[in-house]
């Protein structure tokens, strides 16, 4: 395990080169991402199904975690915004209870990514299908944050996309207009606040001018406004370290939760890799995959235990990390202590933050994970890649998001085979055919070959696997005249798989069968190997195995002669 688990704290704390004024940077970007990571917090654990004190929770804890053990320099751990629409199905269906089960199996699923080195092959997930769920699972976002937006009175909202709208239409005509101002105003402060100031989260501004503004109107006036307090009125109370809790675990509830904490697992390897790898470049370091998948599955493995939600590396948090100067996981640790702090002494004013001014940041964030215009140019690209992003964009928004990632992905390796198919092509040669011979100098010269007497050849072209099984079969359909040799061409075949050896196979047997006697040339390395481990290479004959076409075609001549000679071994 210590070969692949190396975290990046570990190696700067027993570095030399950190020091006084690294460390004051690093401060210094944790702070400010301590500030803009506590409004996301509080507004992604509400549209989670959750309490503004879980979200918190999840960025203190996970976001320690995630420095202290992950694989990137940069990388700020917390709940996200892709999250929200599995956790929030979670809960619905199976309780909180249910929800802590998910993370830590998801956690566990990670750990095992990470161990066996699946850094990398996280990363090759096609790019339509990571914006088809992040642009479907942002209008699943603004879907939600409809109702508090323009404070409508709907006693029961659905949590199906289609009847959900149906329900704001009908209900439209119930709109509170302070509660939608101030929803405006909110999005005004937080779309030009960034031209004023780039350091001080727009975010939090709005949340603090909002909240003056509802409490002046609330005291003054008759108009009132929804607020944290009035949707969980027990933060009033006062707030409390969590003590770490475990739920009961059975067979069946870990069945049940097998697919959304797979999905869990890959949205979290997805996300933490996809910044990580954008950190990356903005910074010229470089990040360990899988290290960093060790550490998100340990943090959401332990997270959940003290009431958090699933958690993953935040790609806006972590460029404002770099952005303000962090140089370290330092950074990251000192944003979850700041959390902490305001987590202690300052969340029981959270009660008066009005939904509006949240449901406000909730849209800008779901703006922002749309890529309407990476959306835009794969429509417009290619049209097989523009179906899987729109299959699993449709998929994300009407059915499910675990089963538009399953969908999605399937939809990908089957577009993946069929290019691949297009490439592997197997072409009839009967007349005269180059003969390429590798000289001492390693140049290679070229001769022109007539092609024997009731001799026929198959040039294979690409991969032979089992994108190649109905051309195969289609061998004897090209066969228009009565031959005694059949020679496959295999010079341009890198590789073979159990499909395609199964297919050659019975080629084999059925030019056994016609009495047809076939001899495969210019075979790699490789595509031998295979060939000698399943036993094909003895039932075809080692000395039918030619390593270029014209030893094969020396031995279709021996083949044709009347006196028919037994051949040498062309491998010897």
């Amino acid at each position: 395990m210590f070969s692949v688990f190396k975290p990046k704290l570990a190696g700067i704390l027993f570095s030399r080169k950190y020091n006084k004024k690294t460390f004051i940077s690093d401060l210094v970007a944790g702070m400010i991402v301590g500030v803009i990571a506590l409004p996301l917090a509080i507004a992604f654990g509400i549209a989670s199904g959750v309490t503004p004190q879980q979200g918190l929770i999840t960025a203190i804890i996970a976001g320690f975690l995630t420095s202290a053990l992950g694989g990137s320099r940069f990388l700020i751990g917390g709940p996200t915004g892709a999250f929200i629409v599995i956790i929030y199905g979670v809960v619905a269906e199976f309780g909180f209870s249910g929800l802590v089960i998910a993370t830590v199996m998801a956690g566990f699923m990670l750990l095992i990514m990470g161990l066996t080195k699946m850094g990398n092959i996280i990363k090759f997930i096609p790019y339509p299908i990571v914006t088809g769920f992040t642009s479907g699972i942002a209008l699943v976002i603004f879907s939600t944050q409809i109702k508090d937006f323009f404070g409508l009175s709907i006693d029961t909202l659905p949590s199906e996309f289609i009847p959900k709208w149906i329900s704001y239409i009908e209900n439209f005509n119930s709109i509170n207009i302070a509660e939608t101002s101030l929803a405006v105003i909110s999005l005004v402060i937080i779309i030009l606040w960034p031209y004023i100031n780039k350091k001080i989260p727009g975010s939090l501004i709005a949340i603090i001018l909002s909240t003056i503004i509802s409490i002046v109107l609330s005291t003054f006036t008759e108009i009132s406004f929804e607020t944290i307090g009035s949707k969980f009125p027990q933060l009033a109370q006062g707030i409390s370290l969590p003590s770490p809790s475990i739920p009961e675990i059975s067979l069946q509830s870990a069945r049940s939760l097998f697919q959304p904490a797979l999905t869990i697992a890959i949205l979290c390897a997805v996300e933490s890799l996809l910044a990580a790898m954008v950190a990356d470049g903005a910074t010229g370091k470089k990040h360990d995959s899988n290290t960093e998948l060790i550490g998100q599955g340990i943090t959401n493995i332990i997270t959940p235990f003290f009431g958090g939600i699933p958690s993953t590396g935040a790609l806006a948090r972590t460029m404002a990390n770099i952005n303000n100067g962090g140089k370290s996981p330092i950074a990251g640790i000192v944003h979850s202590i700041v959390l902490l702090i305001i987590f202690l002494f300052l969340l029981p004013y959270a009660i008066y933050i009005p939904l509006s001014v949240l449901a406000a940041i909730l849209i800008v964030v779901a703006y922002n994970m749309s890529e309407w215009r990476s959306f835009v140019s794969l429509v417009k690209g290619d049209k097989a890649e523009a179906s899987v992003l729109i299959t699993t964009f449709i998929l994300t928004v009407i059915v499910d998001l675990t089963i538009a990632i399953e969908v999605g992905i399937l939809l990908a390796i089957l577009l993946f085979v069929k290019r691949v198919s297009e490439t592997s092509k197997i072409q009839l040669i009967n007349d005269e055919i180059i003969s390429e011979m590798e000289s001492d100098d390693s140049l290679i010269s070229h001769e022109m070959i007539s092609v024997p007497e009731y001799t026929e050849i198959y040039e294979i072209e690409g991969p032979f696997y089992f994108g190649l099984a109905t051309k195969i079969d289609e061998i004897d359909s090209l066969t228009h005249r009565k031959i005694k040799v059949r020679i496959l061409r295999m010079r341009r075949v890198p590789f073979i798989d159990s499909t395609g050896l199964k297919n050659l196979r019975n080629l084999w047997k059925r030019s056994k069968k016609e009495k047809i006697h076939l001899i495969l040339s210019g075979v790699n390395i490789d595509v031998l190997e295979s060939l000698i481990k399943s036993g094909l290479a003895e039932e075809i004959g080692k000395d039918n195995i030619c390593s270029d076409i014209a030893e094969a075609l020396k031995i279709a001549k021996k083949i044709n002669s009347p006196a028919n000679i037994h051949t040498q071994d062309c491998l010897s």
